[in-house]
């Protein structure tokens, strides 16, 4: 909660993109929006416990938007600049996520526009080309492939939030183009790897290497697994649900020396587990994709042990710095049980919660309680999970239900459920 941070005087004014003087009227105005490591979690967990802050948030982002002479969405906002840090335009995540919820009492609509705008820029990190062939040349941009998944998710989140808002043509061209992901997957050796301007994949390609091969804090190992909106494609893709299980199993418990993470921003090597680098971002969602494998109790076994082992109150006990909250978001949803896998959508993938109970009161009133019956360090296997006394069989709980109140019950054990 340390970020974003409130930016303005006592009386509301605050200096703006513009570099004029404003007046916050009827909101708080934010900045230090580290949006690409903050639109996973941190974002989606104001929405379920602050969402009226996070509307403040978003007014701050379109306020943003109207004074910025290129009306573009906080791609990093950071006081009266934008840093222009990092892949995507993560902004249109966090609006996205916030309408699709119905968190979002500001002009629907107008923010939606905004999103679109800021999807159309052609002359920013590569959009152009990406419009025009569905992926980033790798000889015109040293991040190609990293731009081009993360713009996909980007575009299916605005097409969400457009689907909530009743404009179909708006759903149907940026579903379209959240297919993009496809034009980088490389099913000869199924990876995600750079194309080039002809359309053939780039020959000289490392997969373990995080330098040079076109993403951005991480190597394709990480990135591979970056389509948290379609993970149903992602896994036929890779060649169904057991061939994906075993890739998965392979990322987390490879070994790649340490020159592999030379380059790696922002992380320790207590960060990386195999080759999945929990320290840096782009994987946070990955452990609970298991979900979506031919062994789904894999994701509580993972993500208990990244609970246990990449966050210990000791000198090198983080696995990377917090990124303004991100880290902790990760951790806190985690250790409930649940998390949000594809901001954007009222789904959350259930886990193996850390805590024996948790009460949490939401702002309109209701209480969310969360418990767990024979949880221990050994009994980190769910047996069953039920939401107001019915049991949940998809590994799956929507926000929707959640912010109603209610009970969720993790049942746990030392074995894992394999039916």
């Amino acid at each position: 909660f340390l970020g974003p941070t409130v930016y303005m005087d006592v009386n509301g004014q605050y200096k703006g993109l513009d570099q004029e003087i404003h007046t916050a009227d009827g909101f708080t105005n934010y900045t230090t929006f580290s949006i690409w490591d903050t639109y996973r979690a941190l974002h989606p967990f104001f929405n379920l416990v602050q969402p009226s802050r996070n509307n403040d948030m978003i007014k701050s982002m379109m306020k943003h938007y109207d004074q910025i002479s290129l009306k573009m969405l906080p791609i990093w906002s950071h006081y009266a600049n934008d840093n222009w840090c990092m892949s995507g335009y993560h902004s249109v995540s966090v609006i996205a996520d916030a309408i699709v919820k119905g968190n979002y009492d500001g002009d629907a609509n107008a923010s939606l526009d905004a999103c679109i705008e800021t999807a159309n820029k052609r002359f920013y990190e590569g959009i152009g080309d990406y419009i025009d062939l569905g992926y980033i040349p790798d000889e015109r941009n040293g991040t190609s492939v990293s731009n081009t998944l993360e713009y996909a998710y980007d575009d299916w989140a605005i097409a969400q939030a457009a689907n909530k808002l009743g404009r179909t043509d708006v759903y149907e061209i940026f579903m379209k183009r959240s297919e993009n992901w496809k034009n980088n997957f490389d099913p000869s050796i199924g990876f995600m790897r750079p194309k080039l301007v002809n359309g053939t994949f780039r020959e000289n390609f490392d997969i373990n290497e995080t330098h040079g091969m076109g993403f951005i804090e991480g190597n394709s190992w990480n990135y591979s697994f970056f389509v948290p909106h379609n993970p149903e494609g992602l896994v036929q893709a890779m060649g169904g649900k057991k061939k994906f299980a075993e890739k998965l199993n392979t990322l987390f418990t490879m070994h790649l020396p340490d020159e592999f993470f030379a380059h790696t921003e922002d992380i320790s090597r207590e960060g990386i587990l195999g080759g999945y680098v929990h320290g840096n971002e782009p994987a946070h969602h990955v452990a609970y994709l298991y979900n979506w494998s031919s062994e789904p109790w894999k994701t509580q076994e993972t993500v208990r042990h990244i609970l246990e082992m990449q966050y210990k109150p000791t000198s090198d006990g983080l696995g990377g710095n917090d990124d303004c909250g991100q880290m902790s978001a990760w951790y806190i949803f985690s250790a409930l049980g649940f998390y949000p896998v594809a901001p954007g959508s009222e789904n959350y993938s259930l886990g193996s919660l850390l805590v024996d109970e948790a009460k949490i009161q939401l702002e309109n009133g209701n209480v969310l309680k969360i418990n767990s019956i024979n949880n221990s360090k050994e009994n980190l296997f769910v047996q069953k999970v039920l939401w107001n006394g019915k049991e949940i069989k998809d590994h799956t709980i929507l926000h929707s239900d959640i912010i109603k109140g209610g009970e969720l019950v993790f049942y746990m054990s030392d074995k894992p459920t394999k039916k």
